[in-house]
């Protein structure tokens, strides 16, 4: 699976997840960005992306990730691999 095909699907979850469908991620988008990701709904949107991706993160990844940039590129990496 391709960056670009990631970086939609998780605009989905995200959407769904903080329950606004006017949310749009791009690669730099940061939770500063997005009103309703707080510290809790961080959470639910790792759950959810694991979940969608069926994959696991380590927690000493998901600290790593600056962005969502970074959070798709973990994703692609795990997917094909």
């Amino acid at each position: 699976m391709d960056f670009s095909l990631i970086l939609e699907q998780v605009n989905v979850v995200f959407v769904d997840v903080l329950d606004n469908a006017s949310i749009k991620v791009t690669p730099t988008t940061t939770a500063k960005d997005i009103e309703e990701w707080d510290s809790l709904n961080h959470i639910q949107l790792i759950v959810a992306i694991e979940k969608h991706f069926k994959l696991r993160f380590k927690t000493s990844e998901i600290n790593s990730w600056k962005n969502v940039g970074e959070m798709c590129e973990a994703i692609e990496k795990k997917l094909n691999s």
